[in-house]
């Protein structure tokens, strides 16, 4: 055999040659694959440089600046429109587009109601009030009547993502009315859908959905389930991402507990397009969270989160503190979402901006928290994108 076959041989194997009688490994098409690691389905749907979704929260812990940052970086930086009104993100659109030009994501919760609300009578919620009242005495803090606003609904918030014209509009607890998507493909709205269950992915599919967010129960924040209930959907995203993989064909992306490089790498291998990563960047400077907030983050109880319904009424993952360890056991008291949030921020458990008891806040996190190592969003993102390439 001449030396070129014997090249063209090797090649064909994987090895490029021999020294010494030792086989030279072909490492040119594995360094290309790491370069392009950054190059999918998602990035070429939504024009970005990398598929790095920030996560879209929600009672006030995002922020302009956060947003911002995150699409300047080349990911697609979002904001949770939830708790705002149709003026205010209109008005916050404005914002971020001031600061960047690249593409960025509005959330808004399709669900946004209980449907146990209605049955929340009077009795309940004394119930509720002789529950808290020892925490309530404690912070010498007066019992509060039942909360009648309750928050802007979908209905009236949506009008706002058509005049803001955000590149992604993202949702969360069900899937919109098929006007309301028509209305965002004609005016070049791509959209993207939340689902924590193969199921839901599919649904979401067949809704004519641009992606899909697919979020394992390791997540902080809310189990945004809508098919069935949040304690019947609590399947790890390692799990999830191959079951979607093998029945969908829009765009996945994978979150809950991907903290770093080696999150990225493995949801990528496991059939995802692209990730969202919310505990890591709730932790920047950049974010609204407080700083006692992203402080705890970064401490060694990071690692202890729970599942509870303590602060909104919905199954939410966040930090271990007195409240959810001694109430653990009384959540069917709990009222429905968003009356239970709205009676929770007279114990000062919101805003979670604020500073306040400890004990009685919420503080969100994913189970991947203990990971962290970063508080600034330049920071963060340049080693998520160096660490790709290592890997």
């Amino acid at each position: 055999m001449n030396d070129n076959k014997r090249r063209n041989a090797l090649k064909a194997i994987g090895l490029i040659g021999v020294y010494y009688g030792y086989p030279i490994l072909a490492i040119s098409k594995t360094t290309d694959r790491k370069k392009m690691w950054n190059k999918t389905k998602l990035t070429a749907l939504l024009g970005i440089q990398y598929p790095i979704v920030q996560g879209p929260f929600g009672g006030g812990l995002s922020s302009v600046a956060l947003t911002s940052s995150v699409s300047n970086s080349g990911g697609l930086g979002s904001y949770g429109g939830q708790p705002f009104s149709a003026k205010e993100i209109i008005e916050t659109a404005a914002a971020i587009r001031k600061n960047s030009n690249k593409p960025f994501n509005l959330k808004l919760w399709v669900n946004d109601r209980d449907d146990r609300l209605s049955e929340f009578d009077n009795e309940d919620y004394k119930k509720l009030t002789g529950l808290f009242k020892p925490y309530f005495d404690e912070l010498d803090l007066r019992i509060p009547e039942r909360p009648q606003d309750l928050g802007p609904k979908f209905e009236d918030q949506i009008e706002a993502i058509y005049e803001a014209k955000p590149a992604v509009f993202s949702f969360v607890y069900g899937i919109p009315p098929e006007n309301t998507l028509e209305k965002c493909r004609a005016t070049g709205i791509k959209t993207i859908g939340t689902a924590t269950t193969v199921d839901e992915a599919i649904a979401i599919e067949k809704a004519g959905i641009d992606a899909v967010v697919i979020t394992g129960f390791e997540a902080g924040g809310h189990r945004v389930s809508f098919l069935r209930s949040a304690e019947d959907s609590l399947t790890g995203i390692f799990s999830l991402i191959p079951q979607v993989a093998d029945n969908v064909k829009i765009p996945i992306i994978a979150a809950g507990g991907i903290a770093d490089a080696r999150g990225i790498k493995a949801a990528l291998t496991l059939g995802a397009d692209g990730v969202q990563m919310g505990t890591a960047f709730l932790a920047t400077d950049e974010s609204n969270a407080s700083q006692d907030h992203k402080d705890k983050l970064f401490a060694s109880d990071a690692k202890y989160t729970t599942l509870t319904k303590i602060f909104t009424g919905r199954l939410s993952r966040g930090l271990r503190n007195r409240l959810t360890e001694e109430l653990k056991n009384y959540q069917n008291l709990i009222a429905p979402y968003p009356l239970q949030g709205k009676f929770m921020s007279y114990l000062k458990a919101y805003p979670a901006t604020s500073y306040s008891n400890p004990d009685f806040k919420s503080y969100w996190a994913g189970q991947s928290a203990s990971l962290l190592k970063y508080r600034n969003v330049k920071a963060l993102f340049e080693a998520l994108v160096s660490g790709m390439t290592k890997l």
